[in-house]
């Protein structure tokens, strides 16, 4: 059964129904959706060029800027995947669909993941890219985790027998955790987080968990914004200026297609309109003194994506960074009709619906031109996965960590018993999501290969390496 089959969805918690009913009723729907059916994939006849897709979803972008996205999509076939969550999207339709949907990342692979500091300064391990969250078909956020953790350690060289582990430990993980959380009240799932301290004891590597240990000391202790003021600003006369550092960091050249100061402002304030009244009050201590465009990622590059400065009477800076909030790559691959008329408020209400706690500068503006945006703070003690350094079992270890963020990002928007229902108690489910990952890595590969092909036959520019 996919998508395109299927008239009627469950997306609502039904609060009459008991947990047992409710995780029967998830079961019953393995008759219709075998567990083992999510093991498929086979490229359909009338699969759409990826090339084209590509190409497809940079109409739009800052023309100038892509031939740096590709150049970074052509490094691997992990950062071809990275960048392709639109081919993907097209993909999943052709798969089997249990019909239950809820709140998706839509581009859940390992690098969107990490540790970062809550408003309450506590460092937590969650998803921390929204770029592309829609409504949708709760496998698919699986099937992408699993698939990028099976391209990611063949990347990495480890053995094909280990990359479906890794893929497996996400799907057995998530299901695991789905069961704990399907336990409890809708309420405490919503106080559930991940401690990051905590997750990184697990670990069995005394090595690796010393190296975590002094990232989360460094990051607990510095001051990101003053960091970063020191190392990106200089003094033209008496005011701070962010260095340009082109073609990844550089301000506008004042053309008819850029940016002004003036503009800008324009912008920020209507950005300061779309936060809770004390953010309001807490920003109005600042004002913009700069503003650069910045090549961020890799699915990102070609957006307009940027940073401003702001600064308090006292000298205090804040890094804020915007980026252009585009359609989801998945609204046009599902039936659900968005909620949002604005892109940014989108991205914005999809974080604070998944994530355990979010960044407190998180809001959505627009400009003139029709562009939407959303904005949050540069960096506050994020702390991304290092995998180049990653063994087997830290993989694995990670790939068991990813699987648990998921299913509480899941469990709140979603139905917890409905999921454990079925996916059930043994390991069926967690057997067919690592056959697909190989199934789709091999795919990946192939589109990755057709990538190289276009870059030699001139369809798509790249940049001299930076």
């Amino acid at each position: 059964m996919t998508l395109k089959a299927i008239a009627i969805t469950e997306n609502l918690f039904d609060p009459i129904a008991s947990k047992a009913e409710r995780y029967d009723k998830g079961a019953a729907i393995r008759k219709t959706v075998p567990r083992s059916s999510h093991q498929e994939w086979t490229a359909p006849e009338d699969r759409e060029d990826p090339i084209a897709v590509l190409i497809k979803t940079s109409i739009g972008r800052i023309e100038d800027l892509l031939p740096i996205r590709y150049r970074r999509m052509i490094e691997s076939p992990f950062a071809f995947y990275r960048g392709a969550a639109a081919i993907m999207a097209t993909d999943l339709v052709n798969t089997p669909n249990t019909g239950i949907q809820l709140q998706l990342c839509g581009d859940c692979h390992l690098m969107n993941f990490g540790g970062f500091a809550t408003p309450e300064r506590k460092l937590v391990f969650d998803i921390n890219d929204f770029d592309e969250t829609f409504q949708g078909p709760w496998e698919w956020d699986v099937k992408r985790l699993a698939t990028s953790f099976a391209i990611a350690g063949k990347w990495r060289k480890f053995s094909s027998k280990e990359c479906k582990e890794f893929a497996w430990q996400v799907a057995d993980s998530y299901k695991r955790h789905m069961l704990e959380y399907s336990k409890l009240s809708a309420l405490q799932i919503w106080y559930a987080d991940l401690d990051l301290a905590e997750l990184i004891e697990l670990g069995k590597d005394e090595e690796l968990k010393e190296f975590q240990q002094k990232r989360i000391k460094k990051a607990a202790e510095s001051t990101a914004h003053e960091k970063e003021f020191a190392k990106m600003t200089y003094l033209d006369g008496v005011r701070a200026r962010i260095k340009d550092e082109p073609p990844l960091i550089y301000h506008p050249s004042g053309t008819d297609e850029n940016y002004t100061l003036k503009e800008a402002k324009l912008i920020h304030r209507r950005y300061v309109e779309s936060l809770p009244e004390d953010k309001q009050v807490l920003l109005s201590r600042y004002t913009m003194h700069d503003f650069a465009i910045k090549v961020v990622g890799v699915g990102s590059v070609g957006t307009l994506c940027g940073i401003s400065l702001l600064m308090s009477a006292t000298g205090e800076p804040i890094f804020l960074q915007f980026k252009e909030a585009r359609q989801s790559v998945l609204e046009a691959n599902v039936k659900n009709k968005p909620k949002y008329s604005h892109q940014g408020e989108r991205i914005v209400m999809g974080q604070k619906l998944m994530q355990s706690a979010s960044d407190m500068f998180l809001g959505w503006t627009n400009d003139d031109r029709g562009r939407y945006f959303y904005i949050r703070q540069l960096r506050d003690a994020k702390i991304k996965p290092v995998i180049e350094i990653m063994k087997a079992q830290n993989m694995a270890d990670y790939a068991k960590a990813c699987g648990w963020a998921l299913a509480r990002a899941h469990a709140r928007s979603g139905d917890p018993s409905m999921l454990s229902g079925y996916i059930g108690n043994n390991d069926e489910f967690a057997n067919a999501i690592s056959k697909f990952s190989v199934s789709y890595a091999h795919q990946n590969e192939l589109d990755y290969n057709k990538l190289v092909e276009a870059v030699k036959e001139g369809r798509l520019p790249i940049s001299a390496e930076i």
